[in-house]
């Protein structure tokens, strides 16, 4: 299943949306701010699917603001909740920063890869 309701704009965010083994893998693409805050949190948690187990990679985002952190920290604590998961793969180095400074990589597993993070 794929999602690319950023298709029209690519320069600032797309959504592709994969299963593997019944883990969800969100890739994203692009710039996450507060313009796009909402479809990202649509594509982690789609139809309140709470006790979701779910993939992040952010291997080709080229920037985040604190938009995406608080939906990243939404998402974790909702399917926290409900016995599932959130784990982070990939992010470059501006975005690794950014999860570093704000303590989200203590929060949410950081892998380098998205099969790193799958096998963890």
């Amino acid at each position: 299943m794929t999602d690319t309701h950023g298709a029209a704009r690519p320069d600032r965010l797309s959504i592709g949306l994969t299963s593997v083994d019944g883990v969800r893998v969100v890739t994203l693409r692009g710039e996450i701010d507060h313009t796009v805050r909402e479809r990202f949190s649509e594509a982690l948690l789609p139809d309140g699917d709470a006790g979701a187990r779910t993939v992040v990679d952010l291997s080709e985002v080229t920037f985040m603001d604190s938009s995406g952190v608080n939906v990243l920290v939404a998402a974790h604590h909702e399917v926290s909740g409900a016995q599932g998961w959130l784990r982070i793969a990939g992010a470059r180095d501006p975005v690794r920063r950014l999860l570093h400074l704000v303590a989200l990589d203590q929060v949410i597993a950081c892998h380098p890869t998205v099969e790193e993070a799958l096998a963890a």
